[in-house]
């Protein structure tokens, strides 16, 4: 069985009325609680696996963290209820979550609903530092590609997957998980405990372009973000405050460019 995933048990009921009992592999989703420093950070609602890449994506993406050596120590805790992950911390960056944490009101894994004032909610974004030279072939090729690279999603049909591709269009590192948000911070937190750098390629995300994954695309270097559904108005704007160039819509026969 595929890691991230649950055999359940079905009736298939036909339109002609014919009923048979089938297996199915569902892809896992439970609650994954991060801690920070000993602080009670979020609670994510997750498919359980690869964790350490999507604990540090998100520390990433919620700039409590530079680079991966602020992370000295990462550690699971299997509960019967879900899984704790306790981040522990450097010292130059501790102070950030305690800061962060005065923001939140809740916990969720949109990034959104936790915040409890919109200047946190819409803080500014740094400028993007690198520059996308490809084409819109690249994104075609990408997407010709990627089918090949999403295991999980292939036996359950259920989650999302973001790939870092090269200039070119082909996919050399994959993450999935039944939340896109967290698809997006699993890439992004290999990469960055891998030491791997975007190399003038892109991000191509089987979603929707909301503007959390542009700031995570943003925060993360990626020159160019490309997702296979429309982009809300918020994603444009924050897109273009920051410069990063937008794929959105993506089929194979067409792509809208911004």
């Amino acid at each position: 069985m595929i890691a991230g995933t649950a055999a359940h048990a079905f009736t298939r009921t036909g339109a002609d009325g014919s009923a048979a009992r089938i297996d199915r592999h569902l892809a896992v989703e439970m609650p994954v609680a991060v801690e920070f420093g000993g602080i009670g950070y979020a609670v994510l609602m997750a498919t359980p696996c690869d964790l350490a890449d999507l604990v540090t994506g998100f520390a990433l993406s919620e700039r409590l963290i530079d680079r991966n050596a602020d992370i000295v120590d990462l550690d699971e805790i299997e509960r019967d209820n879900g899984i704790v992950v306790r981040a522990t911390l450097d010292r130059r960056v501790i102070g950030r979550v305690a800061d962060r944490v005065r923001h939140r009101v809740s916990e969720s894994s949109c990034g959104m609903c936790g915040i409890e004032n919109l200047d946190q909610a819409l803080r500014p974004l740094p400028a993007a530092t690198t520059t996308w030279s490809g084409d819109a072939g690249a994104v075609f090729a990408a997407l010709d590609a990627l089918d090949a690279h999403q295991p999980l999603n292939r036996v359950t049909g259920a989650v999302h997957a973001a790939a870092a591709c090269t200039t070119t269009g082909e996919p050399w590192l994959v993450r999935e998980d039944v939340g896109r948000h967290n698809a997006f911070d699993k890439l992004i937190g290999a990469m960055l405990r891998a030491g791997r750098g975007w190399d003038g390629g892109f991000a191509l995300l089987t979603s929707r372009c909301s503007y959390e994954l542009v700031e995570k695309a943003v925060l993360s270097g990626c020159p160019m973000l490309a997702t296979i559904s429309a982009p809300t108005s918020l994603a444009v704007t924050r897109a273009a405050a920051a410069g990063l160039p937008l794929h959105v819509l993506a089929r194979r026969d067409a792509v809208l460019v911004r």
